[in-house]
């Protein structure tokens, strides 16, 4: 992994110097999704340069869909848009997370969803506009000003690199040579429609031809892929006429069939880990002889570890060289066949040799796979593994994947996510449905044969009806895979691997697609049972939480319980509330140490002790010593957090204690967020014969309280106190953009409770359950109105 990538590495210095080094506009975006704060979500966010009509027009992306680039590609400077408000205001402007998803970029999704902020910053230098840099983050809010001092500081030093790149280059949608755009990044499009726009620096693009290198670039996404004419002369295929990138031949055939298993190989490997890699391999010509080529190129990865984009240069290795002092067509290193008895036996030995390195090259190739199958987790992490790293290294235009539940065969997923292929897949996974049940009913492997497609053999066989042609679209392959997965004996599933591109399958071609079955099997075998494992932990878990929250007079409330993505996925987390007698209420959170059985286990003894304690009538301080006192007595060295307060709804009289867990928040109707001051004692079961203070506060009509378990706001890439900061912001901005009175309280507060957790089920991971629950006093006007 390239340590620039790594959360302890980002710095806002460090991203600065990055950013005063980058050559494109794609690769500053890039540059800053992936090495500034961790709170820069990515998805959404957007660079816009200002064009010679003086427009805004985008040069890069990342997150925003086919529409938002067609709808936001151009803006005017004069509109209400926040990139134009951004360049009118000359200062950062705010959209509230209600905004967002209201307004912007798309008001038909995510209708009050997404607590995620996007600012646009413009960029300036010395009084001169340049653009908007417009990115999303991760705030549950309002940014504290430390945090946009940062996000300032780097677009002022994106708008010095893109005014020195502007003077001295002239050309800024397209990143380093190749086209790749770093982390997912996508260029904008160019405003002349010139394909060699883009281009980096012409001294720069002048050495590389010169060096006999070409550019290519692969997107993993849409399989979309593309080839400057320098790489097509390379590999003896003619370049368009306007002298402009066009797209890529198959692997299959470009590189030598000695060659083709290393390859694959070699690719599988660099799609499992990412970053840059080499290859070196043999083009074959038509009237004889071989181009050695060296491949040099990167793969992108996005903020999830997803490779994304590939993309790099080859050169020919004897660039330079006359034809007399190019080395012979063997294999590396390999001599010309000699004549006679001598040469027969020499001829067989170079033969032998090129089988067992193709063999081996094959072994490495299923062992790449293997790797990357063998860390997938659950069926989702398999069908990653496939889309990722299996289908480029197959040279695959898709491939579909369906599993035997309760006896029928069901799609679980096609492999090309997002892109316009997405609807083409679904309709081949429909076409394919009879040829991958027949496959698997006799557990033999089918493969496309072109030579009997002639006599009508071919058409009835294949998924969808595959084309006589050399070449095919998603619907009609030209060539296909279908592969069963048995697994101990047992029917797992059917696999369809589809082909762009004619091919012929050899023996050993078939001998590495059933291994790879194989192992495909029994990795979905596991995930299967792993992804059964986690659904019966989680109900296990969620049985032991209120199904619902009671009605209560006087309040309204809701609640939100997430998993831990870790370990079994269980924890401790409960919350509960409760109906006390003398018409008070009763809000309780805790947290039990442990994502285990055990920890389950005890949170459910200690839920049902408080409970318990908390109707007999006991104030919040005498409950927890007696719940402490319960835990240190059971067979268990767990220890628990935990927060007990009760209302009473008619003064709002609140007394609480606290047992080591978070203070609760509350939000005042002014729309300040703020903990309670509530003196704690130590968790439960660690000392219990301490007692506990009890705290007395008050709670006015339309105020309201957060109560949660730090799985909320931890968060390993920011300090937990920033956390709890940024969280505040955050129901801050949401109070005040819903008004001192909430007109529906009740669907208010579910909003504001799937707001907190949207922004956790967007991290990376979670190692840590979370719970949370709300707790609003409702004014007169909603008791009795």
């Amino acid at each position: 992994m390239d340590p620039r990538s790594s959360p302890t590495a980002r710095s806002a210095m460090r991203c600065v110097r990055l950013l005063l080094g980058c050559t494109s506009a794609a690769e500053l975006l890039g540059t800053v999704l992936a090495e500034g704060p961790g709170w820069i979500t990515g998805e959404g966010s957007a660079l816009y340069l200002l064009d010679g009509a003086g427009m805004l027009r985008l040069s890069a992306s990342h997150g925003l869909p086919d529409w938002a680039h067609e709808r936001y590609s151009v803006v005017d400077p004069a509109s209400e848009l926040p990139a134009a408000m951004a360049l009118k205001l000359r200062r950062p402007y705010l959209l509230s997370p209600e905004r967002t998803s209201v307004d912007y970029p798309n008001r038909n999704a995510g209708m009050g969803t997404g607590m995620v902020a996007v600012i646009t910053l413009p960029m300036v230098v010395d009084e001169q506009p340049i653009g908007v840099l417009a990115l999303a983050l991760a705030h549950r809010g309002a940014v504290p000003q430390r945090d946009l001092d940062v996000l300032e500081t780097l677009a002022d030093a994106c708008a010095h690199r893109l005014a020195y790149l502007l003077e001295h280059a002239g050309a800024l949608t397209a990143p380093r040579t190749g086209g790749a755009a770093p982390h997912g990044v996508r260029p904008g499009p160019r405003a002349d429609g010139d394909p060699a726009a883009g281009t980096a620096h012409p001294l720069l693009s002048l050495a590389v031809r010169a060096a006999g290198h070409g550019a290519f670039e692969r997107d993993l996404v849409t399989g979309e892929t593309h080839w400057d004419a320098q790489a097509l002369r390379l590999v003896g295929r003619p370049a368009p006429p306007d002298g402009g990138p066009a797209p890529a031949p198959d692997l299959d055939l470009v590189v030598h069939p000695e060659d083709l298993p290393d390859v694959q190989a070699a690719l599988a490997e660099a799609l499992s880990t990412g970053g840059p890699y080499r290859i070196r391999y043999r083009v074959p010509h038509r009237g004889g002889g071989v181009t050695r080529i060296e491949e040099t190129g990167e793969v992108m990865l996005d903020v999830h570890r997803r490779p994304v984009r590939i993309s790099g240069l080859i050169a020919d290795l004897d660039h330079g060289r006359s034809p007399e002092e190019r080395p012979p067509a063997g294999r590396w290193g390999g001599r010309r066949a000699r004549t006679g008895a001598a040469g027969r036996n020499a001829g067989a030995n170079a033969d032998g040799a090129a089988a067992g390195a193709s063999a081996g090259a094959r072994s490495a190739l299923l062992l790449a796979l293997t790797r990357a199958l063998s860390r997938a987790v659950t069926v989702r992490d398999v069908t990653t593994a496939v889309t990722d790293v299996a289908r480029p290294a197959f040279g695959a235009a898709g491939i579909v994947l369906d599993l035997v539940d309760e006896g029928r065969l069901l799609p679980v997923a096609h492999t090309v996510y997002g892109g316009p292929r997405r609807t083409e897949l679904t309709r081949l996974a429909d076409l394919s449905e009879g040829v991958m049940q027949r496959a698997l009913a006799r557990s033999t492997p089918l493969f496309s044969e072109p030579a009997r497609r002639g006599r009508g053999r071919g058409r009835d066989r294949g998924p969808g009806r595959p084309a006589p042609t050399g070449t095919g679209g998603p619907l009609a392959p030209a060539a296909w895979a279908v592969l069963p997965l048995v697994a101990s004996g047992r029917q797992v599933g059917s696999c369809l691997i589809t082909f762009a591109t004619e091919r012929v399958f050899s023996r050993e071609d078939r001998t590495l697609y059933s291994a790879f079955a194989g192992i495909l099997a029994q990795s979905l075998e596991r995930a299967r049972l792993y992804d059964t494992h986690h659904h019966r932990a989680t109900e296990l878990q969620r049985a032991m939480l209120p199904r619902t929250l009671p009605r209560l007079p006087g309040i309204a409330s809701a609640a939100r319980y997430l998993p831990s993505t870790e370990g079994m996925q269980i924890g401790g987390d409960w919350y509960d509330l409760l109906r006390l007698p003398g018409g008070r209420i009763g809000l309780v959170i805790g947290d039990v140490q442990g994502h285990n059985a055990e920890a389950t286990a005890v949170m459910g003894q200690l839920r049902s002790g408080l409970r318990a304690y908390a109707t007999d009538g006991h104030d919040p301080a005498a409950t927890l010593a007696r719940t402490s006192r319960l835990l240190a007595e059971m067979d268990t060295e767990l220890f628990a957090t935990c927060l007990y307060l009760t209302l009473d709804p008619a003064d709002g009289t609140l007394r609480a204690a606290r047992a080591g867990h978070p203070a609760p928040v509350r939000v005042t109707e002014d729309a300040r967020a703020v903990e309670l001051d509530l003196p704690g004692g130590p968790p439960l079961g660690v000392a219990p014969d301490r007692p506990y203070p009890l705290a007395v506060e008050h709670l006015t009509p339309g105020e309201t309280l957060l109560a949660y378990t730090d799985g909320l706001v931890e968060d390993r890439e920011e300090d937990y106190d920033e956390s709890v900061q940024r969280m505040l912001g955050g129901l801050e901005l949401w109070a005040r953009n819903a008004g001192p009175v909430w007109l529906e309280p009740g669907p208010a507060l579910e909003r504001l409770a799937d707001l907190l957790t949207l922004n956790v089920t967007e991290r990376r991971s979670r190692p840590d359950d979370v719970a949370l629950l709300l707790l609003h006093r409702l004014s007169a006007v909603h008791q009795w109105g």
